[in-house]
């Protein structure tokens, strides 16, 4: 898990506390007294999507290197939200916002206060369309914010509800898999909306590689329910597989088995590839990976673009790896690291 910080949140007996350091605070700047002050991480799946989709688990972590931050604080003028995306009234916010605005909105009247004024600010280095949790991460940051700014904490069911309906603004209908993510200090065993943290046996580092090809994740879920029509043995051979390797992933990383741990993941990547979500820039950037000695790789997400995370053995070789990928042609590429837990 993240450093120093306590499973428990996830079990419902604390809120998590996920952070990043460095262009997050600065770019937002300190807090005033009394304002609220919402953050939340990226996001990785590292094994079970699209299986996950028919009713299999998935495993997801945060990536504690990039975040979403807001604050919020009242204003006697109308409500209005400063991002990189948009400077204004949060009624002429644009239709690409809208996640964002409901965001607001509902946190707004789950508290009890509709009408009430805010100012709210964001700051993102979560890139979007990537598979990394950015929507997710921005609702959980705002949604955090303002109910701190009207004097409310949110226990993690609370929190997730209101992420969920900033979600169905963005996604239509969302598994909630992102929604807990971004928000978890660790990893997390997700099945049918229902979450659990994995024990942690080792630490584990990860790097997680941007392909420069934005996600087309509902060309791959179509491509995939295509197969399932189409070829509905090689889909349940792709699928069952995947489900076999997510159960054999929990158990490598409680086990601290890293070497079993990145087969289950280069195992994968060959079945998504099966599933017809690969993309030749994924599998240039696993290739690169696992020739900078990646212990395994595979593309993260909803495929077809988007990134690729893969497991390292230590901080140093992570590092590594990150340049390898660089150099393979990943504009960005993140670290996040779990602590045995």
């Amino acid at each position: 898990m993240t450093p120093k910080t306590d499973a428990s949140a996830l079990r419902g007996d604390a809120p998590p506390q996920p952070r990043a350091t460095g262009t997050v605070d600065a770019l937002v700047g300190d807090p005033e007294p009394g304002n609220g002050i919402g953050e939340a991480t990226g996001k990785a799946i590292l094994i079970g999507e699209h299986s996950v989709v028919y009713g299999h688990p998935a495993i997801a972590l945060p990536i504690t290197s990039i975040a979403a931050r807001a604050e919020a604080a009242a204003t006697s003028r109308a409500s209005r939200i400063d991002s990189e995306l948009f400077h204004g009234p949060l009624d002429a916010a644009p239709a690409r916002l809208l996640p964002t605005v409901t965001a607001v909105r509902t946190a707004l009247a789950s508290a009890g206060a509709p009408d009430a004024r805010l100012h709210v600010r964001i700051h993102s280095d979560i890139p979007s369309e990537r598979g990394v949790g950015s929507s997710a991460a921005v609702a959980a940051a705002v949604v955090t914010a303002v109910s701190g700014a009207l004097g409310r904490d949110l226990d993690p069911d609370e929190r997730f509800a209101l992420i969920q309906d900033a979600e169905r603004a963005a996604h239509g209908a969302p598994s909630g898999l992102d929604a807990r993510a971004v928000c978890a200090p660790g990893p997390i065993w997700f099945r049918r909306g229902s979450v659990e943290p994995i024990t942690v046996g080792t630490a584990l580092h990860f790097v997680v590689a941007d392909s420069g090809v934005r996600g087309r994740t509902r060309e791959a879920v179509g491509a995939v329910r295509s197969l399932r029509e189409s070829s509905p043995e090689v889909f349940d051979r792709a699928v069952g597989a995947l489900a076999e390797l997510t159960a054999q992933a929990r158990a490598d990383i409680s086990h601290g088995d890293l070497d079993g741990l990145g087969s289950a993941m280069d195992a994968a990547h060959r079945h998504l590839g099966t599933l017809g979500v690969g993309d030749p820039a994924l599998d240039h950037l696993a290739a690169a990976a696992r020739a900078a000695g990646a212990a395994g790789a595979k593309l993260t997400g909803g495929g077809r673009g988007g990134c690729v995370i893969a497991l390292a053995h230590d901080p140093e070789h992570a590092a590594t790896v990150v340049r390898r990928m660089r150099t393979g042609g990943a504009p960005a590429a993140w670290t996040t690291h779990m602590e045995v837990a």
